[in-house]
C-alpha cells in the first residue's frame, strides 16, 4: 500500500516536471491589447 503511493507520487511529479518544461520550452504567446490612457489636461492650460 506505501509502495503504491509512492510511485503515484513519483510518477505525478515526473509529470508535472515535464509540463513545467513544456511550458518553459514553448511558452504561449501574448495577446497584444491597444493601450488607451486620459491624460489629465490640467498640466496644458494657460491661466
Amino acid at each position: 500500500m506505501r509502495r503504491t503511493l509512492l510511485i503515484v507520487l513519483v510518477v505525478g511529479l515526473v509529470i508535472a516536471a515535464i509540463g513545467l518544461l513544456a511550458l518553459g520550452a514553448f511558452p504561449p504567446q501574448p495577446h497584444p491589447q491597444p493601450v488607451s490612457k486620459v491624460l489629465p489636461n490640467d498640466r496644458f492650460q494657460t491661466r
